[in-house]
C-alpha cells in the first residue's frame, strides 16, 4: 500500500508525534509498504506526488528533517494562515491511506479529519465528530458520565470567568486542574494548597481558555486499548517518582508498566467493559486507549479517552498488543485495517 505517515504539526505535543511517525513508518516500511514520513505542516516542499512513494528515502533523515523546524514553529504559526504545508493534501490524496500520527491540537481535536472526510482521503483513528469530543475533556466528562463509565466529580472553567474559589465550585484540596484539550499530561496540575490551585490555574489558562478542576483521586494508573470493539490486556502504569506526566510517559525507565496489569479476573473484565463502553458512547469503532485511576477500595475512575494513542517505543498501546502476542509492525497493519473497514 502507498500510506503517508503524517506526525509534527504545531501542538506541544510535537516532538512525540514525531517520534511515533518514525517509529509506524520504520514499522511499516517493514512490511513492504510504500509508507512516507511527512510533517503535516511544514510539509516536503520538494516532493512529488507521482514518484515519492517510488522514493522513500531514509525515515530517519526525514525525521530529522523534521525535527530542525521544531524552534521555528511558532513564528511559522505566526506568519501564514494555512495548516497544512506544501505538497501535504497532494501526497495524502496520492496515497491509499494516511496513517494519522498526531498528537494534540489540530491532529487529535477533528479537524484534520474533517478536512480528509470531505477531501475522500481515508485515514486512520476516530472520525471527525469523535475526536473533537474525546479531544474536549468537558464533554467527554459529560458523554461518559451519561453512558455509565464512572469518571472524578470536576467543573469546568473558563478563562473570561476569573478565578473561581474552591469554595464556589463545592469542592476541597487537593483538587487536579487540568486544560481542556491537552495532551501527554501537558497543563495537567495536582494542587493540595490554596496558592497552587491559584498559579495552576493562571498557567492552564495561559495555555487554554477552558480548564476542568477535578476532584483529586489516589490510587493505582491503568490503561486500556480498545480496537475494533475488544479491549486490550489492561495495563499498570506506576511512575517510580510523581504522576504520570509528560516527564514520566516519555523518558526511559522513568515508569514501571506492567501488562497484564496485576488485577483480579473481575476488576480486569470491569475495566475492560467500561473502556468499551466509553469507546461506544464516544462512537468510536476503530481503535483508542482509555485511562483510568482505581481507588485502594476498588472503584474505578475513566480519565480520557485518546483517540490517537502514542505509537513511540514507550508508549502503551504497543505494550497491550504485544501481551497478546502482536508484534509492533503488525499491530501498525491492524490499526490501517480496522479504520479502513470504518470508512
Amino acid at each position: 500500500m502507498k500510506i503517508v505517515v503524517l506526525a509534527g504539526g504545531t501542538s506541544t505535543e510535537r516532538e512525540v508525534s514525531i517520534s511515533s511517525g518514525t517509529k509506524v513508518c520504520q514499522a511499516l516500511q517493514e512490511k513492504g509498504h510504500q509508507a512516507i514520513l511527512v510533517d503535516v505542516f511544514c510539509g516536503r516542499a520538494e516532493a512529488q506526488a507521482e514518484t515519492a512513494f517510488e522514493e522513500l528515502g531514509n525515515v530517519q533523515e526525514a525525521a530529522a528533517y523534521m525535527a530542525a523546524y521544531n524552534h521555528k514553529i511558532e513564528e511559522m504559526k505566526n506568519s501564514r494562515k494555512e495548516f497544512f504545508g506544501p505538497m501535504v493534501l497532494e501526497l495524502c490524496r496520492a496515497a491509499d491511506v494516511v496513517f494519522l500520527a498526531l498528537h494534540g491540537e489540530n491532529g487529535e481535536n477533528g479537524k484534520v479529519q474533517a478536512c480528509f472526510d470531505l477531501l475522500g482521503i481515508p485515514y486512520t483513528g476516530a472520525g471527525h465528530f469523535s475526536s473533537a469530543i474525546a479531544m474536549d475533556k468537558g464533554m467527554t466528562k459529560t458523554v461518559l458520565t451519561a453512558s455509565g463509565v464512572p469518571m472524578p466529580k470536576g467543573v469546568l472553567l473558563k478563562r473570561k470567568e476569573g478565578l473561581r474559589e474552591l469554595s464556589e465550585l463545592q469542592m476541597e484540596l487537593p483538587v487536579v486542574v487540568k486544560t481542556c484539550c491537552g495532551g501527554s499530561s501537558v497543563g495537567v496540575y495536582i494542587t493540595r494548597t490554596e496558592e497552587e490551585y491559584k498559579k495552576a490555574l493562571k498557567e492552564a489558562f495561559d495555555l487554554e481558555e477552558k480548564v476542568l478542576v477535578e476532584e483529586y483521586i489516589s490510587g493505582r494508573e491503568f490503561s486500556v486499548g480498545v480496537v475494533a470493539g475488544e479491549a486490550y490486556p489492561v495495563i499498570e502504569i506506576a511512575p517510580k517518582e510523581g504522576f504520570y506526566d509528560y516527564k514520566n510517559k516519555y523518558q526511559p525507565g522513568a515508569t514501571v508498566e506492567t501488562c497484564p496489569a496485576d488485577l483480579t479476573q473481575e476488576q480486569t473484565r470491569e475495566m475492560q467493559e467500561y473502556a468499551c463502553r466509553g469507546c461506544q458512547a464516544l462512537g468510536i469503532s476503530s481503535y483508542a486507549r482509555l485511562d483510568f485511576l482505581m481507588r485502594e477500595d476498588g472503584r474505578m475512575y475513566c480519565l480520557e479517552a485518546n483517540t490517537l494513542p502514542g505509537m513511540t517505543p514507550t508508549s502503551l498501546l504497543p505494550q497491550e498488543a504485544q501481551a497478546l502476542g502482536i508484534d509492533y509492525p503488525s499491530l501498525c497493519e491492524r490499526l490501517i485495517q480496522v479504520s479502513l473497514q470504518e470508512r
